[in-house]
């Protein structure tokens, strides 16, 4: 089983903002060293608690100090942005990487950036299709495009001057276009279907309850078999919230206590779902009431923690729950003790996965 990391780059409000950028990217750079095979990393606009406002912009400043490690966008809010921009913007991030990229899409969750964009109560989820299908037919395309829809328009017949290059869209390096992965953040998710038939690889979110992350694999495999495909478990990547420590103490204070950065962040993220009518995806009765849905409820039933021994053995139960899948993708949180963050990365990669993989392989 490979290893990645996401970032859902979610830290205190007021933290000063370079050092939360610094921070973000030393834990990327981590990866690399340590052999993880993928790094994703988020964008929002209007939080104060996630300090990456662009992820290619970010992703780029990666560029050359990474050297194997693929890098993703986690994700492009394509509702946000003009079909074109973003077409061009990725695939001159795709040069830049040497052909590591990948490229993350999604309708965007957070609704203040909707609003701030004008597409709130919109039908974001028709703008998402027609956004990466433009993208795509502009990857296919030569100038002058004429690409129209309901909602956005790409052309250049008018101002073309073709044998001075004016009017072409670059093309990425990756042919015909950089991987493509969406974020699977509901049970039973069709996007995972969708995604499955067009080729693309979804990524089951951290957050959601493994019972959640089981009902994946049957949609997964339903989207491959639609298209004449076998769908292969090395396609489907499963985030977690995971912490090793070199004692049960630590593990238990820094990832599972009010106080260390793993509450922090689902306490923000409970609020967000909770506010926003998708406190489902924390529940598996539905009749559990909204209060019952605490952060100290939800970090308890979603991180993993522990020693090595302890979180390779819930590593272990996690996948025997949920199936096999390919990729075991780290969630990176807060390095509200750097040294623990770091360590905790490094653990994971030097001890934790080994003793998974043998045991798998056994």
């Amino acid at each position: 089983m490979k290893y990645s990391t996401f970032m859902m780059p979610l830290h205190p409000p007021g933290r000063d903002v370079g050092e939360t950028l610094q921070e973000d990217r030393e834990a990327v750079l981590l990866a690399d060293r340590l052999g993880f095979s993928e790094a994703y990393v988020g964008e929002h606009v209007t939080d104060a608690a996630e300090t990456v406002t662009s992820s290619m912009i970010f992703l780029a400043s990666l560029a050359a100090q990474t050297q194997q490690i693929k890098l993703g966008t986690g994700t492009i809010n394509l509702p946000n942005a003009h079909p074109a921009a973003v077409a061009a913007q990725a695939a001159m991030l795709d040069h830049l990487l040497g052909g590591r990229f990948i490229m993350g899409i999604s309708p965007g969750g957070l609704m203040s950036d909707a609003e701030v964009f004008g597409n709130f109560g919109r039908d974001r989820n028709a703008m998402f299709v027609e956004s990466i299908n433009t993208i795509l037919k502009i990857w296919e395309s030569e100038p002058p495009y004429d690409i129209e829809g309901q909602f956005w328009k790409v052309s250049v017949a008018k101002t073309m001057i073709p044998e001075i290059g004016q009017g072409f869209i670059m093309k990425p390096l990756q042919r015909p276009h950089p991987p493509i992965v969406g974020t699977a953040v509901a049970p039973f998710s069709q996007g995972v279907t969708e995604m499955a038939k067009r080729g693309w690889g979804p990524i089951s979110a951290n957050f959601l309850m493994p019972e959640w992350v089981k009902s994946h694999w049957p949609k997964y495999v339903e989207g491959r078999e639609a298209v004449g495909a076998v769908a292969s478990p090395d396609g489907w990547r499963v985030a977690k919230s995971i912490f090793v420590a070199d004692d049960d103490a630590t593990a238990r204070r820094y990832a599972l206590e009010e106080g260390g950065p793993y509450h922090f962040y689902f306490k923000q993220l409970t609020r967000k779902l909770l506010n926003g009518g998708r406190g489902n995806l924390f529940k598996t009765d539905p009749s559990m009431a909204d209060s019952a849905v605490t952060p100290d409820y939800v970090t308890r039933r979603l991180v993993l923690a522990g020693t090595v021994n302890s979180v390779v053995d819930q590593i272990l139960s996690f996948r025997e729950h949920v199936g096999d899948f390919g990729n075991l993708v780290y969630a990176c949180h807060d390095w509200q003790d750097k040294a623990l963050g770091r360590r905790s990365m490094e653990l994971f990669a030097n001890e934790v996965m080994p003793r998974v993989n043998a045991a798998l392989r056994a």
